[in-house]
C-alpha cells in the first residue's frame, strides 16, 4: 500500500465550483471551468497543499456521478485539452492530481444503457448491469427494472463481475494516466463495489504508473476490508469526521478520544493505514454550519492537521464558508467559487491559521508518520502525542470559552525532556515537580515539541 501521509489535499467539486448548468444538453461548446480552476493553482499551493482531489469531471447527465462517457471531459467544464492544462498547472506547483472515478454505476444516457433500452434482453450489454429483471417495468417505462445505487434509478449499477464492463472501466483509468498524467483515483461508492474489481484496477494502474494512489469512499464499514495490500491505499474516514465536529458541539472530547483509540493508537484498527481525514466534503454540511461556536474552527482544523492520516480541505473551507444540505438537493454544499469569501469576517485569519497548521505538519515527520497515543481527555480538553524515533510532538486542545489549565504527568509525556516549546506561539513550558502544566487559550490548540 502507498502511504500518502505527506500529502495535504484540496478538494474541489468542479460542477459547483464552476457554476455550470445543472443539466447537460450535450450540444453546447466546451466551457472554461477547468481553466478557471487551473488559475487557482498558485493560491492553493500557497496554502501548503500538495495534492488536489477534483470530483467527477467526465461527461455526465447532471451532477457528474451519472457518467455518460468516461473518455471525454464534460463539455460544461471544458474538454480533454483543458484537463491536460489543469494537471500541468498543478503539477508545476508540486501538487499531485487525483480524479473521481465513478465505476459503480453509470447514468441512463450511457451508451450501454441506451442500447439496453432499445434492444432489451438481446442487447450485447445486458451483462454490464446488475439486477436486471425483464418481468417488471420501472417508473421510467423502460420495460424492465434494474438495480440503482442506493435505490436511485438515475444511477444504474454496473455488474463488475462482467469482464467486458470491467475492461471498459479499467481501460478508461489507464487512458486517464496516459492522456492526463494523473496521480491517483478516488473510487466513488467503493463500499458497495467488487473488491476483486478494485484489486484488478489497482494492479493495472500501479503497473502503468509507479506510485499511483487509490482511495475509496466508505462510510460506516470496516475500512480494512477495502484498504489493504493489493487493493486500495486509503479510505474516507467518516468515523473521524463525525467525532471531530460533534466533540466540540457536545462538549465531549471523550467521543474523539474513543475514535482515536479505536483507529489511530498502536493497537487501533487502522494504525497501519493512512486514512483520508476531512472536516467537510461535497456530501455533508459545511463544518462552519455544523459547529455551534465558529471559534472552534481553529482548534478543529488544528486537530485535523495533527491527527494520523491525510488531511483534506474542501474548497471554501479555508474561509469558513457555510452551507447545509437541503431536503432534496446538495447545492448549498457545492457552491460557485466566490472571490468575496476571502473578505468575509475572520476569513483571512482562518486561512492564515490553516496555512500555519499545514506548514507545521509539513515540517514534522512525527505529525506525518508518527505513532499516536493519548495524554489527557476531559469534556472540553484533549491532548495526545505523535512520535517517531527522532521526534516527539505534544498536541493539546481547549474547546472552552475561557483559558484552562491542564496538567500532564511526566511519566505520561512522550519523552523525558524537561522543556517543551509551542511551535505556534514560541512559548516554552517546563516540567516542574514531575508534571507539565499547560495553560490553554480559549478555543485554541498548542503544538509542542521537546527542546531540552
Amino acid at each position: 500500500m502507498l502511504n500518502f501521509s505527506d500529502k495535504f489535499f484540496y478538494h474541489i467539486y468542479p460542477f459547483g465550483f464552476c457554476g455550470v448548468p445543472y443539466l447537460n444538453t450535450y450540444n453546447t461548446p466546451a466551457g472554461g471551468g477547468l481553466d478557471a480552476i487551473a488559475a487557482h493553482a498558485g493560491r492553493i499551493a500557497a496554502l501548503g497543499v500538495n495534492a488536489l482531489y477534483i470530483g467527477p469531471l467526465f461527461e455526465s447527465s447532471s451532477h457528474g456521478y451519472d457518467t455518460v462517457d468516461y473518455y471525454h471531459v464534460d463539455r460544461r467544464l471544458g474538454n480533454n485539452e483543458s484537463l491536460r492544462r489543469l494537471v500541468c498547472a498543478f503539477h508545476s506547483k508540486g501538487i499531485a492530481v487525483i480524479l473521481d472515478a465513478v465505476f459503480n454505476h453509470t447514468g441512463r444516457d450511457f451508451f450501454a444503457f441506451k442500447d439496453l433500452q432499445t434492444a432489451k434482453a438481446a442487447s450485447r450489454y445486458a451483462g454490464w448491469y446488475a439486477g436486471l429483471d425483464w418481468t417488471r417495468d420501472n417508473q421510467h417505462g423502460d420495460g424492465f427494472s434494474y438495480e440503482g445505487w442506493a435505490g436511485h434509478t438515475s444511477l444504474v449499477k454496473l455488474n463488475l463481475e462482467c469482464n467486458e464492463a470491467r475492461e471498459h472501466l479499467i481501460n478508461a483509468a489507464l487512458y486517464w494516466i496516459d492522456e492526463f498524467d494523473i496521480d491517483g483515483l478516488r473510487l466513488d461508492a467503493a463500499n458497495v463495489m467488487s473488491v476483486d474489481f478494485m484489486r484488478e484496477l489497482s494492479c493495472c494502474c500501479k503497473a502503468k504508473k509507479s506510485g499511483f494512489w487509490l482511495m475509496g469512499e466508505a462510510v460506516g464499514e470496516d475500512y480494512r476490508a477495502l484498504a489493504h495490500e493489493g487493493c486500495l491505499d486509503s479510505v474516507t474516514n467518516y468515523e473521524f469526521y463525525k467525532s471531530l465536529w460533534s466533540s466540540f458541539n457536545d462538549k465531549n472530547f471523550f467521543e474523539l478520544s474513543w475514535t482515536f483509540k479505536r483507529a489511530f493508537y498502536l493497537d487501533g484498527l487502522y494504525s497501519h493505514i493512512a486514512l483520508y481525514n476531512f472536516a467537510e466534503n461535497h456530501d455533508v454540511n459545511r463544518v462552519a454550519s455544523a459547529l455551534h461556536n465558529k471559534a472552534h474552527l481553529y482548534p478543529l482544523y488544528g486537530i485535523l492537521f495533527c491527527a494520523p492520516g491525510i488531511p483534506s480541505l474542501y474548497y471554501g473551507g479555508e474561509y469558513g464558508v457555510h452551507g447545509e444540505r437541503g431536503a432534496h438537493d446538495d447545492h448549498a454544499l457545492r457552491p460557485v467559487w466566490q472571490e468575496r469569501w476571502k473578505r468575509g469576517n475572520g476569513a483571512a485569519d482562518l486561512e492564515r491559521a490553516i496555512s500555519v497548521f499545514a506548514k507545521t505538519r509539513r515540517e514534522s515527520n512525527a505529525l506525518k508518520y508518527g505513532s499516536c497515543r493519548e495524554l489527557y481527555a476531559a469534556h472540553e480538553q484533549f491532548a495526545f502525542a505523535r512520535e517517531t524515533e527522532a521526534e516527539r510532538v505534544l498536541i493539546a486542545v481547549n474547546a472552552a470559552p475561557l483559558q484552562e489549565r491542564i496538567v500532564i504527568a511526566r511519566d505520561m509525556l512522550p519523552s523525558s525532556a524537561a522543556q517543551w516549546e509551542d511551535i505556534l506561539s514560541g512559548e516554552v513550558f517546563t516540567v516542574d515537580g514531575g508534571v507539565l502544566p499547560l495553560p490553554l487559550a480559549p478555543s485554541w490548540i498548542r503544538i509542542l515539541r521537546e527542546t531540552a
